[in-house]
């Protein structure tokens, strides 16, 4: 394309544009709409089009004093004048595909050039405002999404003929309910407009496809399009609005689902205060994200990515955020500040990514050396618990009760068209009938990870699970794992009746001794009292255990061959547990029983042999009441390796991520953000591997195990378990894979299901 051809009219005074591909291909954010509300016949102000690329040559060829591009543009500009022949007073406006502060806002009522070259000379009014246009993108790109000097070159200017009347601005939806406009934008009112008004909204939003801020020019009763950028709503409107563009037969249930972003859909699941009544706020600010959070105060986004790598919830205090602070915001479970509001960059930022978030609180000072805060008179050190409704702006004392939201109306009818397309179940980590039940609503197909360890949080098992660990003998620790079996058939049998006959994973006992120990002064002499020991010599037994790198330790597969009495215990508590549910139910239970951390086929072998001995004396191995799988869970390098001789042992193997990263990377999730964010800003990593999948590495791994797994028992069922399980852009490579399932926390099942389904169309 000639750069004669990269100066040309949009929407023409007279007549219609004939645009070549290579120019549509040109027209981007402003530019695009005027050009498809102007080809639908809509009136529409007279507007042309020139590149940097253009504009530059312009400039060029001023020094070497040829004209032949400069008549061209004169020609172009002449497109702009009507019928009565008299050249209209002029606006300049930039065209950008995503709209930033830093542009230049539109310049208006610049006067026609007078003759040619002030046209093209920068000291004239026309002319300057150009060239600032062109400047106010940048040269480096990195804030405008350009990615090369030929995308640079490729930047657009519109000239716009001056339209007549008042200019009028609204949105094409409500940003927070959906709702077909014309809506007011944010805090403003909305002007009065006339009724043809309805006809360009609804032409503007089967074109774009998403909200619009929109100008119009009204005059005499008529409106007249001036320009439209796409504008931000919150997750909740843009599924009713795509909802009620299927409902209106402009999209099909298809275009929906593969139009929808799985990140935002999130962002509809945010829990709420369960009942906020007789609980006064200490403190009010604005409810600048919706959704509710309560967790530990931390000041600084290194201590909130440390709680969040340990699975705890925190609460990030400052007076307001920066660029700097984006990684602690997505770590933090929700966002406190002293200042901004619903556009600051805390609102922002929290609203992207799904953050319950209050702003601009008043009576909040901050203190972040200190490591401390004041709400009012109240004085608050990291550590301490606060709980924040992001919807009303209301901040309260400790920790409060949260109800979980329920799927249906738009999300329900959106996951319900992606399940149509779906082939990879998703399933969910769930430990307790809550988590479970709430996973059930949010569509998951049965529990592919529940992790065993997780059911003795409460005090009682607490000192229960640690008089097993700290027997110094068989027989004692045999004694101690009697009074967990209790323990654990209720637990298996209350999950699987739960489940209602999906399918439920236990994994066997994983973690490192030591997450069970008592660490703190406190903490022994609470457990030596009520292990009925002296603390001295419980302080000895601690010594002799501790292990100088637990997390590649004394865990998993090796505790049920060092303990045997383990792997018994587990075992019947899931058979007797699935014998329960059995009798109480219709539906068959059907269990799998997963061995963690493994890393050769031997290790397997001598559990399998153990396990169907359990199994086989239970009387379950050819019951009709319940399917009794077993299988293991593939975290080691070394066991992706070896998978072929592992698969022909096991019914199925599920991929715990999470450690499998740890191990390929030989970094530890717990330690990483203590240097992970200086390698993303650096460039030496791309991408958090312990948020995004590492493709290249274990991803590799893992696709190297399904290949040699399949090829070993072509009957093995595959799944993801790890935290990558729920995040889109690893799913989307995890759809590649050829896998059976998935398994993530609850909230992330919609996630799973809306991006499964992209994957599949």
């Amino acid at each position: 394309m000639s750069l004669a051809q990269e100066m040309f009219a949009i929407v023409p005074a007279l007549g219609n544009a004939n645009l070549s591909a290579s120019q549509l291909k040109l027209l981007a954010g402003k530019a695009r709409w005027i050009f498809r509300v102007g080809e639908a016949g809509f009136p529409t102000i007279p507007t042309i089009a020139i590149t940097r690329a253009a504009w530059d040559e312009l400039q060029a060829e001023r020094g070497r004093r040829d004209i032949r591009l400069r008549t061209h543009w004169v020609a172009c500009l002449f497109k702009l004048v009507g019928k009565d022949g008299k050249p209209p007073m002029l606006v300049v406006r930039t065209s950008a595909a995503s709209h930033n502060g830093g542009l230049m806002p539109a310049r208006i009522g610049i006067a026609a050039p007078a003759a040619p070259e002030d046209a093209v000379d920068p000291a004239r009014p026309l002319a300057r405002a150009i060239k600032q246009a062109f400047e106010s993108y940048g040269f480096s790109g990195r804030g405008w999404g350009v990615r090369s000097d030929d995308d640079r070159a490729r930047q657009i200017v519109l000239v716009q003929a001056v339209a007549e009347g008042a200019i009028e601005q609204f949105v094409t939806r409500n940003v927070t309910t959906g709702a077909l406009g014309p809506a007011p934008l944010t805090g403003g009112l909305l002007p009065r407009l006339p009724d043809n008004v309805n006809a360009l909204i609804a032409l503007l939003d089967a074109k774009a496809g998403r909200h619009m801020s929109c100008l119009v020019a009204v005059h005499r009763g008529d409106v007249q399009f001036l320009s439209a950028r796409s504008v931000q709503a919150s997750a909740g409107a843009e599924l009713e609005a795509a909802v009620d563009r299927v409902e209106r037969k402009i999209w099909t249930p298809h275009n929906a689902v593969t139009r929808a972003d799985p990140n935002r859909l999130a962002q509809v699941l945010h829990p709420r205060l369960k009942s906020p009544e007789g609980v006064s706020p200490i403190a009010m600010g604005l409810g600048v994200s919706p959704g509710a959070a309560s967790g530990i105060i931390v000041f600084n986004a290194e201590d909130a990515a440390r709680l969040r790598a340990r699975g705890k919830h925190c609460i990030l205090v400052v007076n307001e955020t920066g660029p700097a602070d984006i990684e602690g915001m997505k770590a933090a479970t929700g966002i406190l500040t002293a200042r901004g509001g619903m556009s600051s960059h805390a609102g922002v930022i929290a609203r992207i990514t799904g953050k319950p978030c209050v702003a601009g609180v008043r009576t909040l000072a901050v203190d972040a050396t200190e490591m401390a805060c004041w709400i009012g008179d109240r004085e608050f050190r990291a550590g301490d618990r606060l709980t924040i409704d992001g919807s009303d702006g209301a901040v309260y004392l400790g920790t409060l009760p949260l109800a979980q939201p329920q799927i249906g109306g738009a999300i329900g009818k959106m996951l319900k068209w992606s399940d149509a397309s779906r082939t990879i179940a998703v399933r969910t980590n769930a430990e307790t009938v809550e988590a479970a039940q709430t996973a059930l609503s949010f569509g998951a197909e049965g529990i592919g990870l529940a992790r065993s360890e997780h059911m003795f949080f409460s005090p009682e098992r607490m000192v229960a699970l640690r008089r097993m660990i700290l027997s110094e003998d068989e027989d004692a620790r045999s004694k101690a794992i009697a009074g967990l079996v209790h323990y654990q058939t209720g637990d298996y049998s209350t999950l699987f009746a739960a489940m209602k006959g999906l399918p439920v994973n236990v994994r066997l006992f994983d973690p490192p001794l030591h997450e069970f120990l008592p660490r703190t002064d406190e903490e022994i002499e609470e457990t030596a009292a009520s292990l009925g020991v002296a603390v001295r010599a419980l302080r000895l037994r601690l010594e002799r255990i501790a292990e100088i790198n637990p997390m590649l330790g004394h865990r998993g597969v090796r505790l049920a061959i060092t303990y045997p009495e383990i792997l018994q215990m587990q075992m019947q508590a899931v058979l007797a547990g699935a014998r329960a549910a059995s009798e109480k139910q219709a539906e068959p239970v059907a269990v799998e029983v997963m061995i963690p951390f493994v890393s050769t086929a031997s290790e397997v072998a001598w559990v399998r042999e153990r396990a169907m001995a359990v199994l086989n004396n239970s009387g379950l191995a050819h019951s009709d009441r319940v399917h009794f799988s077993l299988g293991t869970m593939i975290e080691l390098p070394r066991a992706c390796l070896r998978v072929g001789d592992i698969a022909a042992l096991v019914d199925f193997i599920s991929f715990g991520t999470n450690d499998l990263t740890q191990t390929t990377f030989g970094i530890s999730r717990d330690d990483a953000p203590t240097f992970l964010a200086a390698y993303q800003r650096k460039g030496v990593y791309e991408r958090d591997p312990f948020v995004n999948i590492d493709e290249k590495g274990v991803g590799e791994m893992i696709a190297i195990a399904i290949e040699r797994g399949r090829a070993a028992n072509p009957r093995l069922k595959i799944g993801i378990c790890g935290e990558h399980a729920g995040d889109p852009v690893s799913l989307k490579f995890f759809a590649g894979l050829g896998i059976d399932y998935v398994s993530c926390s609850p909230y992330r099942v919609p996630v799973a299901r809306l991006t499964l389904a992209q994957a599949s169309a």
